[in-house]
């Protein structure tokens, strides 16, 4: 079976057959079977579906799926339709605004992005309801690991966005000069004020890009 339509299938198809991801794979068919996980099993790997590798400009990279019902979709940050924008998503909002004036979005669907060029790409792609973190190294950060191995080598420029230290622990994986790191605190009420507030990601990545000639993004949702 073919998990990936567009150009991931050359890219990471192999990753399913080595003995890891076999491995994570019992896990989960047990796990869906026998508990509530977060996504559905349809939207686990939305995110490359949805950002094919050639156009892929950012990357975002999550921890692991909100484990709250009806919130995670397969997209680092966002939330499907018609629910709330949990906190960390309404800082980053907050930021959007006072970095390029864009109106504060009346929702927290962020396909939107993912189909400009943003990977929104969470480490571990799949969670048990209610119980954050409760997938980790199962298997699940070898598989992104090796995706963001394979943007590295990419020559066209991408921006990594870094937030927060578990995402800037994959920084020793971004080794091309041809990309640009951008790091801050993690935008959780937590952490918001020490540094998120005012880092500009948006306006930083456009900048980046047009000066690499190419088009900017339209972060309106």
């Amino acid at each position: 079976m073919q998990i990936f339509h567009n150009d991931w299938h050359e890219i990471l198809s192999s990753e399913f057959e080595k003995e890891y991801y076999q491995n994570l794979r019992k896990f989960l068919i047990k796990e869906y079977k026998t508990k509530t996980i977060y996504p559905d099993k349809n939207d686990i790997f939305n995110a490359f579906h949805y950002t094919s590798y050639a156009d892929l400009k950012v990357v975002l990279i999550g921890q692991d799926p909100y484990h709250g019902p009806g919130q995670a979709h397969g997209l680092s940050f966002s939330v499907k339709p018609g629910v709330p924008a949990p906190p960390s998503l309404v800082n980053i909002f907050k930021e959007l605004h006072d970095d390029v004036a864009i109106p504060i979005p009346s929702h927290g669907y962020l396909k939107a992005w993912a189909d400009k060029g943003v990977l929104l790409l969470n480490t571990v792609l799949t969670v048990r309801a209610g119980e954050a973190n409760s997938h980790r190294q199962m298997g699940w950060e070898t598989f992104t690991d090796e995706a963001i191995k394979r943007i590295n080598l990419k020559e066209e420029p991408v921006v990594f966005w870094l937030w927060g230290k578990p995402a800037q622990a994959k920084e020793v994986l971004i080794t091309n000069k041809n990309h640009l790191i951008l790091k801050a605190p993690h935008p959780s009420p937590l952490s918001v004020y020490r540094g998120f507030y005012g880092s500009k990601p948006f306006s930083r990545t456009n900048a980046f890009l047009i000066s690499k000639g190419k088009a900017p993004i339209d972060w309106t949702l």
